[in-house]
């Protein structure tokens, strides 16, 4: 779940470079290929929004032509993800909202570079993360209760892709997912992000959004509990315990240095410990 549960997204980054895949083994086939069509049309929306060559407005165009195309009112080649998508849900389907609403953070990413605080974070968090989770647990008919841990599950996915991803955010972007008022605070600004190491003042910055990272998780831990469907019960057991292991490695490794990430020895004892979390929930 995350930008994808999703989660998480950045330019050019495929399905195997995911570190929590939407469209997972895990999940029954026929609810995985209407997975697959919202992951690829969240893909394209993203290469929209992170693709240099385009200017704010005709990013904002042509994201709004997926939105058109989704209710049925557009078409054509540039729209045929989200054509794919609405015909994957049968046209008409209340799904098709969680995907508009994923597109309200590819539109501020056209025309903005940072977030203010930790607050605008989250705010970003409910457009650019939260609509996959719901995507995945509506599809599978789960009840409204699930929403709400479900939003703080993908939150944190999504801080942890930006904290993995600030390096190349900054240089090949020019935007900024860490909240601004915490780097002042520590007299930083975001030429930080330049100097190939972390620096303590800066460490204590990650941290912080790492301290939230770690309260957002606490407010996800009754999900699998409330996930009614065993194998998406299951996938989103496993997902936790990848991002708990994935934000314990972000305490002790520089994301300036190196993209941090589990290896796959990591990924195999968090599926295993996953695998089990899941069916005793």
């Amino acid at each position: 779940m995350s930008r994808a549960t999703a989660l998480p997204i950045t330019p050019s980054k495929r399905a195997a470079e995911e570190n929590f895949p939407v469209g997972s083994f895990l999940l029954a086939a026929a609810v995985r290929a209407k997975a697959t069509a919202f992951y690829r049309y969240a893909r394209a929306a993203d290469d929209i929004a992170d693709n240099p060559a385009l200017s704010p407005e005709e990013k904002l165009a042509r994201l709004d032509l997926l939105d058109a195309a989704l209710a049925g009112k557009a078409g054509g080649a540039s729209a045929e993800v989200a054509l794919a998508l609405r015909a994957a849900l049968g046209g008409t389907s209340p799904l098709l909202d969680h995907a508009s609403q994923l597109l309200q953070a590819f539109r501020r990413d056209a025309v903005s570079d940072h977030c203010h605080d930790w607050g605008d974070l989250m705010a970003y968090c409910r457009f650019s993360a939260a609509p996959v989770g719901r995507f995945l647990l509506d599809l599978h008919g789960e009840a409204a209760t699930t929403h709400a841990p479900g939003d703080a599950l993908c939150a944190a996915l999504q801080v942890l892709n930006h904290l993995q991803d600030c390096c190349d955010d900054y240089e090949k972007l020019g935007r900024v997912y860490v909240p601004r008022d915490w780097l002042l605070g520590v007299g930083l600004t975001d030429r930080v992000f330049e100097g190939g190491f972390t620096s303590p003042p800066l460490r204590f910055v990650l941290d912080r959004m790492l301290n939230g990272v770690d309260g957002l998780l606490e407010l996800a831990a009754p999900l699998p509990a409330l996930v009614r469907d065993r194998r998406l019960r299951l996938e989103v057991s496993v997902i936790m315990t990848v991002a708990e292991r994935l934000a314990a490695l972000l305490r002790v490794r520089d994301p300036l240095a190196v993209r941090v990430a589990l290896g796959p020895l990591g990924y195999a004892g968090a599926f295993g410990r996953g695998i089990v979390r899941g069916l005793r929930a």
